[in-house]
């Protein structure tokens, strides 16, 4: 398969990050994550979870500080919204408006047919809110059933893969007990979408991509 390459020249590139749950931003694109600070230490992030308790809070604190180590310049934001209830709590939109200023070259984001609400008010308000942004919408694997047919992939070597999967073991252990929280099931998910698009390694990690722009000067 053919590669779209995208190179930036004169400043960092800005990446937003979106998460309803500490890990979720891990799980989704970690491997784009790190792929991306390996090779080039231009790269500005900010990183916002949107629930969790004083114990997921400080997760998802060291989780990021393990995929963002590189960055060239790192903002953390987490929020302790209800988990489950995002469609109920208005907060949670001046939340994702008062992101604005962050101005992202890309948005990365929950998919938008997610099961899981929380996700999808994010999915959501993300579209209403950065209208003309490049937005990627992740997946997660869980119990739900709920993985469908994305067309935006990023090939993976074995190294990106091996660290997000470490990452994860290291920064959550409150979720290690989880049924679908392990190696195995997250490397499978890389597998398969590697398989998908002839990724070199044989791993990838995919997107949806719902409006895409290309510029050829």
């Amino acid at each position: 398969m053919l590669p779209l390459t995208a190179s930036r020249t004169g400043r960092p590139l800005r990446l937003l990050c979106v998460g309803a749950h500490s890990d979720d931003i891990e799980i989704g694109c970690g491997g784009l994550i790190l792929s991306l600070l390996r090779r080039s230490s231009a790269v500005d992030v900010t990183w916002v979870v949107f629930s969790g308790s004083t114990t997921r809070q400080a997760e998802a604190k060291r989780a990021a500080d393990l995929f963002l180590k590189r960055a060239h310049h790192k903002r953390i934001i987490l929020h302790s919204f209800r988990d489950g209830f995002f469609p109920y709590d208005p907060g949670v939109k001046d939340a994702v408006e008062a992101l604005k200023s962050v101005n992202p070259d890309v948005v990365l984001t929950h998919y938008r047919d997610d099961r899981h609400q929380d996700h999808r008010v994010l999915s959501d308000l993300a579209w209403n809110t950065f209208r003309d942004h490049l937005v990627l919408e992740y997946e997660i694997p869980k119990y739900d059933g709920d993985l469908g047919a994305p067309n935006f992939f990023v090939p993976l070597d074995r190294r990106a893969a091996e660290r997000k999967i470490a990452h994860l073991a290291k920064a959550f252990g409150t979720q290690r007990g989880k049924h679908w929280f392990d190696d195995a099931t997250f490397l499978g998910l890389m597998r398969l979408r590697g398989m998908e698009c002839r990724a070199p390694d044989g791993l990838a990690e995919a997107f949806y991509a719902r409006k895409v722009v290309l510029d050829v000067d």
